[in-house]
């Protein structure tokens, strides 16, 4: 693990890890400071609050769904270094939009009318710039890296995600809504700066004519690549893990106030835990394999989530909660005598999560060749926002049928056997021939 660790001390590594870091964050002070602030301060009904977080999720993860086979085509195509500056330098004018919709919304001004779809349409946005963005800084990096550190720089990057998540995430839970606004942009600027620090990386196959007709890329590009049963298989279980994570994100807030009955600072802790976790797991998972890409510890990795998620909804459902028009404060919530156990379990479900994805990352970039990584990994994504939209749509369908969000949990932890049965076949199918980078 050390030796991944210096990999920070490289010109070759650490201007990406910077750049990916800090879009991670302001993706996630941004989304939670808007979500948080219209969940708390302007709905009060249950089922409201889940349609604005289901909706900005929905927002948020369309674009991959359009884009993301022409972001492949572009990674693969053209400097991945070049494309990262023109991406950061739109995350700039994206957070000048996103930060007056929240300035608005801190003024009280047209709230429903103005503030609100500025804040959507910069969401919308950076779905677009995260489109274009993540095939690059999974692709990049068999490019940059020797073959031996690819495992532990894909591990690097997920922790530091998950850690910038958790930084953006604490961060909008505790701070004023105009604060929020000031940082999403200094952020994007600073973005910038370190993105234009990334060494060149030129495409390193043909240069084909762009298809700019998305649904006809698209289909194509991931005909092209679930056709192969090895990264069907790691698509199909990554995109079993998001699902359940789009479903856990949009019920967290609701969840929160009305069956926790606490402040928007608990609801960002919660999302702060599940950042830990995936970021521990990450870590974790790279030790334990040590340099061999592998889905020997997806099958238990998985079931031991599913196990924590049914915990983390008996604790729930359990819950003994505030007195009627009160919420607990962060202080009043970490003294409940079940708070412990709550945390525990969602920390459980994180940590496992982190050590059954990232693998599986790691083996889509490292199974294919250099030049078709981004490719592969658009792919990835094409099927994976599909799969997260389709769990916006059933969570959205269970909310109104009555299914309250505690007891969606219990058909969040149903999907896990699932996930681990296409990481038992994927384990199968590959570890009898592993990949050791």
């Amino acid at each position: 693990m050390q030796a991944s660790f210096r990999l920070l001390t490289k010109r070759r590594f650490l201007p990406l890890f910077i750049t990916q870091l800090l879009g991670a964050f302001n993706d996630n002070l941004f989304k939670n400071a808007m979500v948080l602030f219209v969940v708390y301060s302007v709905y009060s009904d249950e089922r409201a609050e889940t349609w604005f977080s289901a909706i900005a999720t929905g927002v948020f993860i369309l674009p991959f769904f359009i884009l993301s086979a022409l972001s492949g085509q572009l990674a693969d195509q053209r400097d991945k270094s070049a494309i990262i500056r023109i991406v950061k330098a739109a995350e700039i004018v994206i957070m000048g939009v996103g930060a007056a919709g929240l300035a608005l919304a801190w003024w009280g001004m047209a709230i429903h009318s103005i503030a609100i779809p500025l804040m959507l349409l910069a969401l919308f946005a950076m779905g677009i710039h995260s489109t274009f963005f993540g095939p690059i800084k999974y692709a990049i990096l068999p490019q940059h890296l020797h073959d031996d550190e690819v495992l532990g720089g894909t591990g690097l990057v997920e922790a530091g995600t998950y850690i910038a998540i958790l930084a953006g995430t604490i961060l909008a839970g505790i701070i004023p809504v105009e604060v929020a606004a000031a940082g999403v942009v200094v952020t994007a600027v600073v973005g910038y700066i370190t993105g234009r620090q990334v060494p060149p990386a030129p495409p390193m196959g043909r240069c084909d004519p762009l298809d700019y007709h998305f649904v006809r890329a698209s289909i194509r590009l991931v005909k092209g690549t679930m056709h192969i049963p090895r990264l069907f298989l790691a698509i199909m279980a990554i995109s079993f893990f998001w699902t359940i994570g789009a479903v856990l994100f949009i019920q967290f807030p609701p969840l929160v106030k009305n069956v926790l009955t606490a402040d928007k600072s608990v609801a960002s802790l919660f999302l702060a835990i599940f950042s830990v976790g995936i970021a521990l797991g990450s870590v974790a998972i790279n030790r334990m394999l040590q340099g061999t890409v592998s889905a020997k510890f997806g099958p238990s990795s998985v079931i031991a989530m599913g196990v924590c998620l049914l915990g983390f909804h008996f604790v729930c459902a359990n819950w003994a909660g505030a007195d009627d028009g009160h919420l607990l404060s962060f202080r009043d919530f970490l003294r409940h005598r079940d708070a412990l156990a709550l945390t525990g379990c969602l920390l459980g479900v994180a940590t496992f999560g982190g050590m059954f994805v990232v693998p599986l990352y790691a083996f889509l970039t490292t199974t294919v060749e250099k030049c078709e990584a981004a490719r592969t990994i658009a792919a990835n994504n094409i099927v994976n926002s599909g799969a997260m939209v389709a769990g916006s749509i059933i969570a959205l369908g269970l909310t109104m049928i009555g299914v309250p969000p505690v007891n969606q949990l219990v058909l969040v932890a149903a999907m896990c056997p699932v996930s681990a049965w296409l990481a038992w076949r994927l384990h199968k199918a590959c570890d009898l021939h592993p990949v050791t980078v």
